[in-house]
């Protein structure tokens, strides 16, 4: 059987106003969802995505989409018909043609294709608690060329300060056919940052300061993938043992690694899980891991 990859990136605390709806009388609106009676905003994986892309480009891997600055929408160039052989980010993200004059022209391509890469949103690890912040526009007057407004304005943005955290997972299986691809796609993850979205401005670095992974021959994590609390634990931890889950498919990394007790890390430890201080350094070892060989 071939071995898959579950992790979960917790990121460090910091303000946010990432992932913003369109504005309604200049007030800017953080998306959100509701986990039992509390509110806790989110960020997209599609963002996640797009900010992934952008910099498998920049590593000079062969990429075949880029995003147009200069149109009056959200805009992406294509090079060509989507090739999943021919170009990163088509192998690891995925897409689909619905332009049936392009199909027929490129009928020895297949038109869709699955994501190799699978995410889920980015949740703060504390709710929202209606922080806003007020900044005045001024008014472009004088000899000014152009002028968006005839007076100045008053934005109104809503901000949080959180942790996100957010899962990941990749198949042997989907990644065996392009190894150095996938591994520049965790060495990304990684480092990953300039996430935005709905016209968001804010850095927010969404590289891991903790992170724990399964790498395993199971077809799903087995454990919480959204699991640490609000003080950056992970609680399914506990879990690791002879009866529930095997302790050598776990790799730990980060502040998680360098704050715990060292009584429970030894146990750990001399049960086989994997830790790393760096979480960097856990996923280029993670990919190399999990690239070279299959499961017995």
């Amino acid at each position: 059987m071939n071995k898959n990859l579950f992790a979960t990136v917790l990121t460090y605390p910091a303000p946010s106003s990432n992932y913003r709806g369109e504005s309604e009388e200049n007030r800017t609106v953080l998306q959100k969802i509701a986990q039992g009676k509390q509110e806790y905003t989110v960020i997209s994986p599609e963002s996640m995505r797009n900010a992934l892309r952008e910099m498998l480009a920049k590593t000079d891997l062969p990429c075949n989409r880029k995003r147009l600055h200069d149109q009056d929408q959200l805009a992406v160039e294509f090079k060509e018909f989507p090739n999943a052989e021919k170009y990163a980010d088509d192998f690891l993200f995925g897409f689909m043609v619905a332009d049936n004059d392009a199909i027929k022209k490129n009928k020895g391509l297949p038109s869709k294709r699955d994501s190799v890469l699978r995410m889920n949103m980015a949740v703060a690890l504390t709710p929202y608690r209606f922080d806003a912040t007020f900044h005045q526009s001024p008014l472009n007057a004088g000899a000014s060329p152009w002028k968006n407004a005839s007076t100045s304005a008053l934005l109104h943005r809503e901000v949080a300060h959180t942790a996100y955290q957010y899962p990941f997972a990749l198949a042997y299986s989907d990644c065996k056919a392009q190894p150095e691809w996938t591994k520049a796609l965790l060495n990304a993850i990684a480092q990953l940052s300039d996430v935005a979205g709905g016209h968001a401005r804010s850095y927010y670095e969404m590289a891991p300061k903790s992170i724990v992974a399964r790498l395993t021959p199971s077809l799903v994590a087995g454990y919480n993938t959204y699991g640490f609390d609000d003080q950056g634990n992970f609680v399914d931890l506990v879990r690791i043992n002879e009866n529930d889950l095997p302790a050598n498919e776990f790799w730990i990394g980060g502040e998680l690694a360098r704050s715990m007790d060292t009584t429970q890390k030894e146990q750990l430890a001399q049960a086989g899980v994997t830790f790393y201080d760096n979480p960097q350094t856990l996923l280029a070892g993670l990919a190399e891991a999990f690239l070279k060989s299959e499961a017995a």
